[in-house]
């Protein structure tokens, strides 16, 4: 409850106000075989470019130490599918939730904790989970965070449900059995099939 007004306060500023200083620098994205990756880039970047042409964000939320988040480094953000739809649908944003520098959104500056970053804090709404991926839409609005390790073909589902706004019309286990099978899974086929 305590978080809500961050929360609040940060989308608002996002929604108004141009970044000053360059918020965190991504780390090196995951390459495929065929050479592909998906283009991370900073909150700052993503925040301009939505400014220009509005487009949902997907963060990874990440720490250096997290060996989950290495994994969904590894096989979740190197599948080819993955890639295509995210780099079509997305803004990805790789943000580090123990990064030292300052981040000022308006007249709001967000700053390390100690243990995390405000900015952290308030995207995954003070629960502290690595990695957590949080989803926000055009108007930089929290659409969700979804805390814990993303294999690629759940991780497909969930960015292929929140990118063509299939939570609007129903819920995600309908959409797993139905309109994804129909319109998405061809893309990322069943293992062995």
């Amino acid at each position: 409850m305590r978080y809500r007004l961050p929360i609040l306060l940060f989308i608002a500023a996002l929604l108004g106000v141009a970044f000053r200083p360059a918020m965190n620098v991504p780390t090196p994205a995951t390459k495929t075989a065929e050479g592909k990756k998906i283009n991370w880039m900073s909150f700052k970047q993503a925040y301009e470019l939505n400014q220009k042409a509005p487009r949902k964000m997907v963060i990874d939320v990440y720490t250096s130490w997290c060996g989950w988040c290495k994994v969904m480094d590894q096989r979740t953000f190197s599948q080819a599918a993955i890639i295509d739809y995210v780099n079509e649908h997305y803004y990805a944003v790789k943000l580090d939730a123990e990064m030292k520098e300052d981040v000022t959104i308006g007249d709001k500056t967000f700053k390390n904790q100690g243990q995390a970053h405000e900015l952290a804090i308030s995207l995954l709404q003070g629960k502290m989970g690595y990695p957590t991926t949080v989803f926000l839409n055009e108007k930089m609005e929290m659409i969700q965070p979804i805390s814990g390790y993303l294999e690629p073909r759940t991780f497909h589902q969930i960015i292929t449900y929140f990118g063509g706004n299939y939570q609007q019309k129903e819920q995600f286990d309908a959409y797993k059995a139905g309109t994804y099978v129909k319109e998405h899974q061809a893309a990322m086929p069943v293992p062995g099939r």
